[in-house]
């Protein structure tokens, strides 16, 4: 039923005017709204909406991710954009800060208010 609708992503925040720097100038989305709720950015078919939460928690799993065709190139670009990919002690992770998982190669960054992104490659 739900299969061919466009689907958003929802993206809670305290400060949705740095979220909004990160998410448009790090990431290149674009505004499309903006009002006392949600800031409302598109790219392509993408669509993120940034909750205005005060008392908004990071999620410290992955909330959004990206599926890329090359990853290291990817990691390589948002880093250099500002990006700093983390580091988990407990798992093998290569300079880039990218893990060969069974399924594929994933790196995780976090946005300004600490939610976790992905980048993956399978």
């Amino acid at each position: 039923m739900l299969t061919g609708a466009r689907m958003n992503g929802f993206v809670p925040t305290k400060d949705a005017e740095e979220a909004r720097s990160f998410y448009e100038g790090l990431l290149g989305f674009a505004l499309v709204s903006d009002n006392q709720y949600v800031a409302t950015l598109r790219s392509g078919e993408m669509t993120i909406m940034l909750q205005k939460i005060d008392d908004a928690v990071p999620e410290h799993r992955t909330i959004l991710g990206w599926e890329v065709t090359n990853i290291r190139d990817a990691v390589s670009s948002l880093s250099k954009r500002g990006a700093t990919f983390e580091r988990y002690g407990w798992m093998e992770q290569d300079d880039l800060g990218i893990w060969n998982s069974p399924d594929g190669k994933v790196a995780w960054f976090k946005d300004p208010d600490g939610n976790v992104i992905s980048l993956s490659e399978h």
